[in-house]
């Protein structure tokens, strides 16, 4: 019989992930913060719970979701995006403290690769992370809150910029002028493909391990998003003459790569 798995945060990674799941023939439970999306869950064959992380609390039903989990993968980004300064950290130990009270023993946590902040040239799993951003910080903070604790199997994984379905830069990009980090190389990986390494972490017990998960071709950004404006019928982004040499980081899915892991989807 397969594992029971709970995915806190059903949205744009995890809902799709926990349909997989399901036709994979795992239990799965998984936590929404909107009572809209139960019977969309429930109908999915993912067994439905309300979840609400806060700085102050957890609210909901985090002790019944949390019950008879034998992994539970924490797929929640920080949102700290426009003017919303949210104590991320905060919210992940409120949850680790109430997972140190259940049976979970094993746990995926979605991170990102801005953890490694403004570094050049090539970054793996061994490079130290030096983020810059407010959410990178927070992102390291929470990841160690985990990984810290020994009488967890936590492994890590560090996603770069996520595209798929309705999500894509070059709809924020198309249009724009003067841009000045042409010469850089993109770091994405498709949903698909997100998806294909959390379940290969989980059938091959993979624990107590970082990966880094990023598509292996690295195009420049001038020339990539110039082309996806192209396939989408979209106005090209506009990007300053740069030099001929590359600058920016590379980001290699080394211990992926290393255990002969295959990219199916692209970022084409």
């Amino acid at each position: 019989m397969k594992n029971t798995i709970g995915i806190i945060g059903c949205g744009w990674l995890g809902l799709p992930l926990a349909k997989s799941l399901v036709k994979a023939g795992y239990n799965v439970h998984g936590s929404t913060t909107s009572k809209d999306k139960l019977d969309t869950l429930e109908k999915e064959g993912i067994e439905p719970f309300i979840v609400m992380l806060g700085e102050e609390e957890i609210t909901g039903s985090i002790i019944q979701f949390l019950d008879q989990l034998d992994i539970l993968i924490i797929n929640v980004p920080p949102g700290l995006r426009g003017n919303n300064k949210e104590n991320y950290v905060l919210k992940m130990t409120h949850l680790h403290n109430v997972i140190e009270k259940s049976s979970v023993k094993k746990i995926v946590f979605v991170s990102s690769t801005s953890v490694y902040g403004a570094v050049e040239g090539e970054v793996t799993e061994d490079t130290l992370p030096m983020p810059v951003t407010e959410s990178g910080k927070q992102l390291v903070e929470a990841e160690n809150i985990f990984l810290n604790d020994k009488s967890l199997q936590t492994t890590i994984l560090r996603f770069g910029g996520l595209i798929g379905p309705n999500r894509h830069p070059i709809t924020m990009l198309s249009g724009k002028k003067e841009l000045s980090n042409g010469n850089e190389p993109v770091n994405l990986i498709h949903l698909n493909d997100c998806i294909h390494l959390i379940k290969t972490v989980l059938e091959n017990n993979w624990w107590n391990q970082i990966f880094n998960g990023v598509y292996p071709d690295h195009p420049l950004k001038s020339d990539y998003y110039s082309h996806m404006a192209d396939k989408n019928m979209l106005p090209r982004p506009q990007y300053l003459q740069h030099k001929s040499i590359k600058s920016g980081k590379i980001i290699l899915s080394k211990n992926f790569l290393n255990k002969g892991i295959v990219f199916y989807t692209g970022i084409n």
